[in-house]
């Protein structure tokens, strides 16, 4: 009795706990996802060129600017021209300076990183260096410094990638969208004109022909697993239901036995030989087209049980599906047939394509 009085106590303790041990759980923060455990050394780094390559385009940025013909407009109109000339005489030297040495830092840096990678073994051969950083490479020309903004993307990606927010999300929501933006219209573009050279090789009657012969060679078993399909779930059913004493049998069956009581009736060696017999020559008449009406149902009836039964019909369907599935491609309807579907394809295709998918997000609505 204690046992069970301490047992029954010490349950409402334990589900106690558990309902506090759920709530925590589902209270808690869902887990982030597994990210690459990043290296400090290698992460500082990365933080440091990046920070210095936007400050080293972002002075080259300053001074194209300040040097261009649009900034000495500019200050002769704002009465500036006097600032403008010191810049130019005076700080514009030392940029170009401290610029060619942060090249020189880049050319070493990179350097460095395919010797070690060489030592790593990184690539498959110690020449892809290179041709994997050609951005890089070409930013060491101070023609193409520009290039230097690949490398700060990829780093700012790799940060991303490691779960540190380089750019606010609202920053990176929208170079998303318009990346798909771009993206989208040219893939659309290149549709559209795939498209059009299509349509204007199929005007040609040997480039037609061909492309249904083709089409038709390449998928004739599935064309005619396709009408052995519809045979047998369309006209199957309604043939067999010929075999039934309801429905179309019967009246197949009622038509044929009167056809051969007409035709009994309609004989006239028959009537003028029977008349010829005393009392029962019209008696025998009327039971003679009454038998030849029930042997014309027994007979459809005969003939539908042996005609259409279940084997003997599928392998007609089989033989009928075998026999248009081989079908000649020399035909004019055919052409028609397969032209109209095709355009109409191409039509629906294209209309597809023009809509402007992004036109329709959230985005655009500022």
């Amino acid at each position: 009795m204690t046992v069970s009085a301490s047992s029954t106590s010490s349950a409402p303790i334990e589900s106690t706990f558990a309902r506090n041990q759920s709530s925590d759980l589902s209270n808690s923060p869902p887990p982030r996802p597994n990210r690459p455990k990043p290296n400090h050394l290698k992460l500082t780094y990365d933080i440091v060129m990046i920070i210095a390559i936007s400050i080293d385009l972002l002075l080259i940025g300053i001074d194209a600017i300040l040097m261009s013909g649009f900034s000495r407009d500019a200050a002769q109109w704002l009465t500036l021209s006097e600032a403008l000339n010191w810049y130019q005489s005076n700080i514009h030297d030392s940029l170009r300076t401290a610029g060619g040495f942060f090249t020189l830092f880049l050319i070493v840096e990179l350097l460095l990183r395919w010797a070690i990678a060489i030592k790593e073994k990184v690539y498959y051969r110690w020449f892809f260096f290179p041709f994997v950083h050609w951005y890089e490479v070409l930013g060491c020309f101070p023609q193409l410094r520009a290039l230097r903004l690949f490398r700060a993307v990829i780093i700012g990606r790799r940060l991303y990638q490691l779960g540190y927010q380089v750019l606010p999300q609202p920053w990176i929501n929208r170079i998303n969208f318009y990346i798909d933006l771009l993206l989208e219209e040219l893939s659309d573009r290149v549709i559209l004109t795939t498209i059009q050279t299509f349509r204007q090789q199929l005007t040609d009657p040997k480039m037609h022909k061909s492309f249904i012969e083709s089409t038709i060679a390449r998928n004739r078993n599935e064309i005619e697993a396709a009408v052995l399909s519809l045979l047998r779930k369309e006209l199957a059913p309604k043939l067999q239901a010929l075999t039934e004493s309801s429905g179309g049998g019967t009246i197949i069956a009622t038509e044929m036995g009167n056809a051969i009581k007409e035709g009994l009736a309609n004989t006239p060696e028959l009537r003028r030989y029977l008349r010829m017999i005393p009392i029962a020559g019209s008696l025998i008449e009327s039971q003679l087209q009454h038998v030849g009406h029930n042997i014309g149902e027994n007979v459809v009836y005969a003939l539908n049980e042996r005609l259409l039964d279940a084997e003997r019909l599928d392998a007609l369907m089989v033989a009928i599906a075998s026999g248009v599935a081989q079908i000649d491609t020399d035909n004019s309807a055919l052409d028609t047939l397969i032209s109209s579907i095709i355009a109409d394809s191409l039509n629906e295709f294209e209309a597809q394509i023009k809509v402007q998918q992004w036109k329709h997000q959230d985005m655009l609505r500022l």
